[in-house]
């Protein structure tokens, strides 16, 4: 639960300190008291210059101390080092909050981290919350609380609405109230995090929840720093019923930490981020056009409406343009319902089989259009409808546009897309509250948004799961494979028959125990590609070859990895199955346990075809990854094909997650997995398991 104390002060202060203050309005320090008082702030303003008497009209004060009445918020617009003095003073001030406008902080380097902490530990001292170092600052367009240096203040006014913003950019800002304004989008606040030092996203985004001004959140992420917070904020929207849509930066695997197992390379941090969103009810966006255009889709509306649009066009190129965007987004465009044709057939209109209601030969007649609309709204074969509207709207707004309003509240999204620049239109239907797009790209992202919203997902109790009583990791430490298979069958997991030979003649031994051929490889926790180092001999079917397969493997393990600890070699019995699957398991560093399902074998990074869920996952999110993943079709039964026991195969991906229970394990793999046919269950052969990596 937020703090309404907290609330008040950081987002709707009644009284700002500004340090640094100038009567300069040119510079950085002079700005934020010009934008106050040019905003309307009703509020009192207690500008801090030990060397200016008064700035304005307003008495200008030496220090904190000097100011006769309580402060809400204080605005500190020094360097760096000055900065740490300016929220000691805060602390002995008993001033509940303070933004930092300075860099130089956790962001430039070791130097700037250690100061960063000093600056948290000034605030804690005296319970002064603080937001930034290094932020842009918070806007208030209802109150005129702008406490910003942002240029984009110069705006003469700024347009408020039930829409928030919070941002790891502090420069985006500016970028939001200005194509808000161009676009009639107005804000309700609109708050930089900066380095989230103390107060994070999470933490601002929940005070939010409670703000009767606010309908929409829209998250603006560079990273993620908190995870579990913002997944409790993100949890507790959902319940209010508050939506929170994100525009992540980031989205290539440039610049990744090299894996250390192919769970490692192949989950990329930004299907880490896609799972984390998914799984916490968080909308997702693509495009800055359909982030900043998307809050009136969402307002009011619960998540799951369905993922059939039909789109509407009395322009056929720029139809074709949303009916592209959205079919590259994945987004199915219904064919045009035979109600709907048949309607339009008596008015020479040929609809039947299309993909989009083409009305360009209709001209301007908004009878036309609104019952074509009225229709597929109750339709039972559409979730959503997108009008898009031609050159009548920029010279005939009453008859292209006006009669769209009736769809504002309409149970099903509704969107438009003004293909030419008509400003008065676009007026119109944002003032009516219609959801409305400037640019084809931006209506296709946020209707694909709003439909692929689900709400959060139910996270497994893994207090019901069995306790693991191996040994913990240390960092730098990992698993031979004979105890990585172990510890998969404690978690419930078949495993092949194997034993651990610390000799040749063992190895003979063991090998002659076992019916078939058998495997030899390479047990060493320091080695997890044994393939690639010739640490693996497969299909040996008498004493003679384990003999041969136990000297390479020995001798290649000497030339490949000549200091790795070698624990023996794993004798296992040849298993079979129809397929292939790889499970992975990794502690991603941003949003927690990842659990990776895939094709499997050698070749697993070749393909771009895995299904990737937050761990742990229950069995309804097991079967969906098995059927997103392209690969496993024949398991399925595709053409024909022998369908594997896919049931086992998901109770195997929801006892493997139960590894988010073991802290010290940061990546595991079983790669492959051996599928059966249905009813003979799955068999894991090879795996690896890893410590957190050793530091210095």
């Amino acid at each position: 639960m937020n703090n309404p104390d907290l609330a008040q002060a950081l987002l709707s202060p009644q009284s700002i300190a500004l340090i640094g203050a100038s009567a300069d309005e040119t510079k950085t320090g002079g700005r934020p008291l010009r934008y106050l008082l040019r905003h309307g702030y009703a509020g009192k303003i207690y500008p801090v210059n030990p060397r200016v008497k008064k700035i304005g009209d307003l008495d200008c004060y030496p220090d904190l101390a000097s100011i006769p009445d309580s402060v809400d918020h204080a605005f500190i617009m020094l360097s760096e080092d000055a900065a740490l003095a300016a929220v000691q003073a805060c602390s002995a001030a008993k001033i509940p909050c303070a933004t930092i406008l300075a860099g130089g902080f956790a962001e430039a380097g070791e130097s700037g981290a250690d100061l960063q902490e000093k600056l948290l530990q000034a605030g804690r001292d005296g319970n002064v919350r603080l937001l930034g170092p290094n932020s842009i600052g918070m806007i208030n367009p209802v109150t005129g609380a702008t406490l910003s240096a942002n240029a984009m203040l110069e705006l003469p006014e700024l347009v408020t609405g039930r829409t928030a913003v919070v941002s790891q950019s502090g420069s985006m800002i500016g970028a939001f109230l200005s194509h808000g304004a161009a676009r009639h989008v107005g804000f309700s606040k609109l708050i930089s995090v900066g380095n989230e030092a103390d107060l994070s996203v999470g933490e601002i985004a929940d005070l939010l929840l409670e703000d009767d001004d606010t309908d929409v959140i829209l998250l603006f992420l560079e990273t993620i720093r908190d995870h579990k917070r913002l997944a409790e904020f993100a949890r507790r929207a959902h319940k209010v019923g508050k939506p929170v849509v994100a525009y992540k930066l980031g989205r290539s695997n440039v610049g990744q930490e090299l894996a250390r197992s192919h769970t490692g390379a192949i989950a990329g941090s930004d299907d880490a981020i896609a799972a984390f969103l998914k799984q916490n009810g968080i909308a997702r966006v693509d495009t800055f056009n359909g982030l900043i255009e998307s809050p009136r889709l969402f307002a009011g509306r619960a998540p799951g409406s369905g993922k059939r649009v039909a789109v509407v066009s009395t322009t056929g190129g720029g139809g074709a343009m949303v009916v592209d965007n959205l079919g590259m987004r994945g987004v199915d465009v219904v064919e045009v319902p035979a109600e709907v044709s048949d309607a339009l057939a008596a008015h020479n209109i040929a609809a039947a089989g299309a993909r989009m209601i083409d009305l360009t030969m209709a001209g301007a007649k908004p009878e036309i259009v609104a019952d074509v609309i009225s229709r597929l709204m109750a339709s039972d074969e559409t979730d959503a409808v997108i009008m898009v509207v031609g050159s009548s709207a920029q010279f005939h707004p009453e008859l292209a546009v006006d009669p769209l309003m009736r769809w504002r509240d309409a149970a099903k999204p509704f969107a438009v897309y003004l293909a030419p620049a008509a400003e008065d239109s676009l007026s119109r239907l944002a003032n009516a509250g219609i959801a409305v797009f400037r640019t084809p790209e931006g209506c296709a992202d946020a209707m694909h948004a709003v439909l692929s919203w689900t709400g959060p997902d139910d996270i497994p109790d893994l207090s019901k799961l069995e306790a693991l009583d191996h040994a913990a990791l240390l960092p730098g430490q990992g698993l031979n494979e004979s105890a990585a298979l172990a510890l998969f069958s404690d978690l419930g997991i078949s495993t092949a028959r194997s034993a651990l030979a610390s000799s040749v003649t063992e190895a003979v031994g063991l090998a002659q125990d076992m019916p078939g051929p058998v495997a030899l490889k390479i047990a060493s926790a320091d080695i997890q590609h044994k393939s690639d180092m010739g640490g693996v001999r497969l299909g040996l079917e008498n004493d003679a070859q384990v003999k041969d397969a136990w000297s390479e493997i020995m001798a290649n393990a000497t030339q490949h990895a000549p200091d790795a600890a070698i624990d023996g070699v794993l004798v296992q019995e040849m298993a079979t199955g129809l397929g292939q699957v790889l499970l992975g398991f990794k502690r991603d560093p941003l949003v927690g346990p990842i659990v990776v399902l895939g094709v499997g074998g050698l070749l697993t990074e070749i393909y771009d075809d895995t299904a990737l869920r937050m761990a742990p996952v229950n069995l309804d999110a097991a079967r969906s990854m098995i059927e997103e993943v392209r690969g496993l079709a024949p398991l399925r039964g595709y053409r024909g094909s022998t369908p594997g026991d896919l049931d086992t195969l998901a109770q195997a991906i929801v006892n493997f997650s139960g590894l988010a229970q073991r802290e010290d394990i940061y990546e595991a793999e079983i790669n492959p997995v051996l599928v059966r046919e249905d009813g003979n269950g799955v068999i894991a052969v090879d795996g690896v398991v890893l410590g957190a990596a050793a530091t210095d």
